[in-house]
């Protein structure tokens, strides 16, 4: 990828990015409360909707930059030559791209997860007093609580979400016989989002028990599997999809607003 190429990607994703965050973040508020271990009227309900915001934009433009310039590197690399350069293997490219970008975005995204659930779940302390106690008594390892959990929610959410959007798009495209215009990769964006996220909902009821977890508690080691063997005993299936409707509204919207304006954006720079 060349220098402008990289240049439209980091602004059009960090653009993107915040976009995202800001609009949406009262329904993300509100699904976090709905998945923390006491429950949504315990950790705020209503109340405080905009908890932690200034943590997640901080975190949004370099978080979702850092993702877009891996992803779109990556993509160019795969693409050019090897194995999967042929065509029918672009599913394969986009999968790999998705979750080493994710997992580069990861090392930024999860310190802001971190401060922002936890002032969510608790909005009456503030997003410094937030990150002051959580360096306090965890270090800065505290910042990093769901790292692994993240990662593991992160990557099966790309490996659908991508390749799908690009297959929608590719699919579009042909029928119509002209590149999409922005909007119509917003649609493709919202979709796929939609169903990523329905599919990985436990995963995202996982990580926000982890990152809420006071430390050293069992949740707080960060072992997936027993923390959704726990959500599975005490409330069930009902429990592992906590916070599904509003996660899907969140991202199938966040969708439309974050590759529309990535397409939008990229495509006006370039």
């Amino acid at each position: 990828m060349d220098r402008q190429g990289f240049t439209a990607s980091l602004l059009a994703g960090g653009c993107a990015g915040m976009c995202v965050d800001l609009t949406l973040f009262p329904l993300d508020t509100i699904k976090t409360r709905l998945q923390s271990q006491q429950g949504f009227y315990k950790a705020g309900g209503f109340r405080g909707i905009y908890a932690g915001v200034p943590s997640a934009a901080i975190g949004s433009f370099p978080n979702a930059a850092a993702f877009f310039v891996t992803y779109e590197c990556i993509k160019s690399l795969l693409r050019d030559a090897g194995p999967l350069a042929p065509p029918h293997m672009a599913p394969v490219t986009h999968m790999l791209a998705a979750s080493l970008g994710e997992t580069v975005a990861c090392l930024i995204r999860v310190p802001t997860e971190v401060v922002k659930q936890r002032t969510q779940a608790s909005p009456t302390s503030t997003t410094y007093q937030t990150l002051l106690s959580t360096l306090r008594a965890e270090g800065v390892g505290g910042l990093y609580r769901g790292f692994g959990s993240t990662v593991l929610r992160e990557i099966p959410f790309s490996l659908v979400q991508f390749p799908l959007w690009e297959y929608l798009k590719t699919l579009w495209s042909r029928r119509q016989g002209h590149t999409l215009y922005s909007w119509q990769a917003a649609v493709c964006g919202a979709f796929a989002g939609a169903v990523a996220a329905f599919v990985t909902t436990p995963l995202d009821v996982a990580k926000t028990r982890i990152m809420l977890a006071k430390a050293g508690t069992a949740t707080a080691s960060g072992n997936i599997s027993l923390v959704l063997y726990d959500v599975w005993k005490s409330r069930g299936l009902a429990g592992l999809f906590a916070g599904s409707l509003p996660r899907v509204a969140f991202i199938s919207a966040g969708g439309f607003i974050f590759l529309g304006a990535y397409e939008k954006v990229r495509g006006s720079l370039l």
